[in-house]
């Protein structure tokens, strides 16, 4: 590591420690030239998929665009925020464990309809409405038939 003030190459570490989540480590080095302290951080980076749409188009992942679709289809919805985030956490571990370079934004919507499947069943029609761009009542009658069981029993 490049001293900030000097730029020497010749640094060493004095003290290493963990933050209190868990996912950096915070250094404190000196310069073997300058004799003068700094502080790094050191984290892990992980590169998340390029999202193709519909169209083609690529665009980054990002969280937030994920949080939003959650947050409209649970609005007004007794759905703590933890629940959310993990959701979002799940998500994301899963994209990662495929390894791709790029995910269809058609997976990503599978994947929240899922999650808010499990979560609440009225954010999960909500999502469905538009995800699925429903055009009459019929399709809502088809997403509900399909959510309880004991009306559409299996054969």
């Amino acid at each position: 590591m490049k001293c900030p003030f000097c730029s020497a190459d010749d640094t060493q570490v004095i003290d290493s420690r963990v933050n209190d989540e868990g996912d950096s480590i915070r250094r404190r080095r000196r310069c073997s030239a300058c004799d003068k302290r700094f502080t790094t951080y050191e984290t892990a980076e992980l590169h998340l998929p390029q999202v193709v749409k519909q169209n083609g188009t690529r665009e980054e992942f990002n969280r937030e665009k994920l949080r939003s679709s959650f947050t409209r289809a649970l609005h007004k919805r007794p759905v703590p925020t933890e629940y959310v985030d993990r959701a979002i956490e799940h998500i994301v571990q899963k994209i990662l464990g495929q390894g791709e370079r790029e995910v269809m934004a058609r997976a990503l919507g599978q994947s929240v309809m899922q999650e808010l499947k499990a979560m609440d069943k009225v954010a999960y029609i909500r999502f469905a409405s538009v995800y699925r761009s429903f055009q009459d009542v019929d399709d809502f009658n088809t997403v509900i038939r399909d959510l309880d069981p004991q009306k559409n029993p299996k054969p």
